[in-house]
């Protein structure tokens, strides 16, 4: 028996090989967010410290905050540092090749106990710079604590961080930037953009086998200072950590120290954006008994996680403590029971 192919088929078949082809080169749907393999202590705890909306050259009592921080680094021996963003002031980095980055980080956070990796998202200031500067590798390079990505995973073991680009969800960025400029590159379409970033999201939420989940975005959710809540946060955002069982979520953007705590979410809402410029005097919240604490003024955050216990402290530009914030989960194995 023969088969006869004419030169139409032959093209028909052509071309549905080729359009196999491009649809096997083509990026999946649903891409996973860059992990970040950091290996806990040997009992399994980690501890950091938060610090946001810092980079003013020293300016603002930003090195005083610096000293503390290493000072309560090498108390708590810390893993590691997160950053809610507002890395550069005022408007970010011009070029890779920009002097900020040195005097605004590698020649302010110089504590023993600082010179451990470093977790960056990128805030709303930082946007209005180059924003590939502080994303790429050579920053890396210069020194090697700065790791800096849109967004990204932070996979502890014990405990799993998700760092959210939170700049291109808010609409007035957009619509009434103020005579601002922003760089969006990378970032157009914006509902794309953001609709990936939501997938991903709630993917690896989804997907997390860790005992803590913990969100950090530079926007705040819920807050009493200045910038108030974050609408777009709320509608969007909001609903993905609630239904994935998120502990914290982590924010600066307003230059202040604050715990939110509603009986509308379990997540705990906490912002550490004091790490300069601070004491804007503005506060405005209408359920106290939601308001855990509120500092107007500086300084930063502490977290340290077991298996069953997190415990949150917040510093003041002194050092001194004050607030803090415990809370405990069952053990796995508290779920035994033996026949």
């Amino acid at each position: 028996m023969c088969f006869k192919f004419d030169i139409g088929s032959l093209s028909i078949v052509m071309t549905l090989l080729l359009c196999f082809l491009l649809l096997s080169l083509a990026p999946k749907l649903e891409a996973e967010l860059a992990t970040v393999e950091h290996a806990p202590n040997p009992d399994g705890s980690i501890s950091f410290l938060v610090i946001g909306d810092w980079g003013r050259r020293g300016l603002y009592n930003q090195s005083q905050v610096a000293l503390q921080m290493g000072r309560i680094g090498e108390e708590m021996d810390i893993n590691f540092v997160v950053s809610t963003g507002d890395n550069i002031y005022d408007n970010g980095m011009k070029n890779i090749d920009d002097p900020a980055f040195q005097l605004s980080f590698s020649n302010i956070y110089t504590s023993p106990s600082l010179q451990k990796p470093w977790y960056l998202v990128l805030g709303n200031h930082d946007y209005r710079g180059d924003v590939e500067a502080q994303l790429s590798p050579i920053l890396r390079s210069m020194d090697s604590r700065w790791i800096c990505m849109r967004s990204f995973i932070v996979d502890a073991e014990i405990a799993e961080l998700f760092f959210v680009d939170t700049t291109p969800f808010v609409d007035a960025y957009f619509l009434n930037p103020q005579d601002q400029t922003y760089d969006w590159s990378g970032v157009s379409p914006r509902e794309s953009y953001l609709q990936t970033i939501l997938t991903e999201l709630e993917m690896g939420l989804r997907e997390s086998r860790a005992k803590w989940k913990i969100v950090v975005g530079h926007h705040a959710i819920k807050s009493a200072s200045i910038h108030g809540n974050t609408k777009e946060l709320e509608s969007l955002l909001l609903p993905i950590l609630e239904a994935n069982k998120v502990d914290l979520y982590m924010n600066g953007h307003d230059h202040c120290l604050q715990q939110i705590s509603t009986s509308q979410s379990p997540i705990q809402f906490l912002t550490s954006g004091g790490g300069s410029k601070a004491w804007r005097g503005y506060y405005n919240w209408t359920t106290p008994e939601d308001m855990k604490f509120f500092y107007d003024g500086q300084g930063f955050m502490s977290v340290k996680i077991t298996r069953s216990d997190m415990s949150v402290v917040f510093y003041d530009v002194s050092g001194n403590i004050l607030h803090k914030w415990d809370t405990s989960k069952m053990l796995d194995t508290d779920f035994y029971f033996p026949l």
